[in-house]
């Protein structure tokens, strides 16, 4: 038995980047930020963890349209390694999440844009 699966809480980094495969289907491609803050030494840091998300067909086409920097989503997925050769011999690896399932975090309000409850997004973990 084995399982693949990824639940991330993050800030979008930039805007999704749609692109249409060969097939028709469509794509988004998405940085996406975790935080995690933590006490050593009396002070509080935090760590900033990047992903690199990538959606398929109608859950592309919802990222692409609802998605935007800055953002704050929950994203349902799988991890996903590829590795290529290029042409000076040299392997390279890409790590990505594949999105499974997403949610858009906080309220839209009365004009359609999405807003953010604050507490939401940044829960303190002290």
């Amino acid at each position: 038995m084995s399982l693949n699966k990824i639940l991330l809480i993050g800030n979008l980094g930039s805007d999704p980047e749609i692109r249409n495969m060969p097939s028709g289907k469509k794509t988004a491609q998405f940085p996406l930020a975790t935080n995690r803050k933590y006490k050593m030494e009396g002070q509080i840091r935090e760590e900033t963890e990047w992903f690199q998300v990538v959606a398929f067909g109608r859950l592309a086409e919802i990222c692409g349209e609802f998605l935007k920097k800055g953002k704050p989503v929950f994203i349902e997925g799988r991890v996903h390694t590829s590795n290529w050769v290029d042409s000076a011999g040299q392997k390279h690896y890409r790590t990505q999440i594949v999105a499974e399932g997403m949610r858009m975090i906080g309220t839209f309000n009365g004009t359609g844009q999405h807003t953010t409850d604050a507490s939401e997004s940044n829960p303190e973990p002290f």
